[in-house]
């Protein structure tokens, strides 16, 4: 398996996001995220709703954030988030992609992949076994399919998710609907919805927490 970022690329440009170089060290990753926290993405004057949201995302890389459980129906006895500790982090920013470890007590199987598209964003969710081999269900997710806002971005069942979600059997899938938020200096929300199922987890932006070990699989 490739690298995913020991370093951050020297420079990028996403569609009106414009990420300023960003200096190559030794010690790798660390100090790339230190030099990202420093010098937030700049916009331009074409920059679009997707733009700005990736870039108040990528200000906060390196940063990990607690999350709590603020709607969750139906729940079930045996449902692997109740009393877990939810972490979400903020952990590699690059040109036109960020992955975000999702942290549920010490299952760290869960990276949410947000990557730009050329006509706004990608949600992946990036499962992975504890050896770091893939999950039989992994890469679902969803595009948008409308511009969203600075702060919200919706995203449908792609074609992809759909397909796998037939053949592994979880139709009741077919129809979910991811939603991000982000409010810089607040909270964030990740959302997942479709008819009979709502699960909601909001994340405090106004306290840091210290950066969990790396998410299974990962080579850095």
């Amino acid at each position: 398996m490739p690298r995913r970022a020991t370093s951050v690329r020297a420079s990028g440009i996403i569609e009106g996001l414009a990420i300023p170089p960003i200096p190559m060290h030794p010690t790798g990753l660390v100090l790339a995220l230190a030099s990202l926290l420093a010098a937030a993405p700049a916009l331009t004057d074409e920059a679009t709703p997707a733009d700005r949201f990736l870039a108040a995302i990528a200000a906060e890389c390196g940063k990990a954030f607690l999350g709590e459980i603020v709607f969750n129906a139906p729940a079930t006895p045996d449902d692997a988030f109740i009393g877990e500790r939810l972490v979400m982090h903020v952990r590699e920013c690059r040109p036109g992609q960020i992955r975000i470890p999702f942290h549920v007590g010490a299952d760290r199987s869960r990276t949410w992949v947000l990557t730009r598209t050329q006509d706004g964003l990608h949600l992946a969710h990036d499962h992975r076994h504890e050896d770091g081999t893939p999950d039989a269900l992994t890469m679902y997710g969803g595009r948008t399919v409308e511009a969203g806002s600075d702060t919200v971005q919706r995203f449908p069942a792609d074609a992809y998710s759909v397909a796998l979600f037939e053949r592994e059997g979880r139709q009741v899938s077919i129809a979910n609907v991811w939603t991000l938020e982000f409010h810089p200096g607040s909270h964030a929300i990740y959302e997942l919805a479709r008819p009979g199922r709502l699960f909601r987890v909001r994340f405090d932006l106004t306290h840091p927490v210290d950066p969990p070990p790396a998410p299974w699989g990962a080579t850095d």
